[in-house]
């Protein structure tokens, strides 16, 4: 058996969701966070004690979304209003996430091995952990 070397290992999924899990504490906030593999498969995910429940799905479909198109959810926000050319994208593939907090983790060539998706507050927080899970991947990822 092989394992796929532009894949997100299950030990660095982990290590994303706690960076943001740290962060949201340090914020004060209640969040859910999630990990998706190359694939878009969940492959780490937390909820703090008190996060909103209909944050789960948000979160996982945020981090889905960053990986089906390899950009950070925020950037597609203006792309998907109405008279743009990926309005109503957000229906497409289950249902997608176009607002921020989900974000895609490059490695330094720019291969892209998964993302990460954070919801649970307001955008820019959930933008601000999903920053620090990122960070924490690009750290540990060299």
């Amino acid at each position: 058996m092989t394992t796929n070397t532009t894949d997100i290992s299950l030990q660095l999924a982990q290590t994303v969701v706690d960076a943001c899990m740290r962060r949201a504490e340090e914020l004060d906030l209640k969040m859910n966070a999630a990990v998706v593999d190359v694939g878009a498969n969940l492959k780490a995910f937390n909820r703090m004690d008190g996060a909103w429940l209909g944050s789960i799905d948000i979160s996982m479909k945020k981090a889905r979304t960053a990986r089906y198109f390899d950009m950070e959810t925020g950037d597609m926000t203006p792309m998907v209003q109405p008279g743009e050319q990926l309005y109503h994208v957000e229906f497409s593939n289950g249902g997608l996430i176009t607002f921020p907090g989900g974000i895609p983790l490059k490695l330094d060539d720019g291969t892209v091995v998964g993302a990460v998706g954070v919801s649970g507050s307001t955008v820019d927080n959930d933008q601000k952990v999903a920053e620090a899970g990122a960070q924490a991947f690009e750290s540990a990822a060299k």
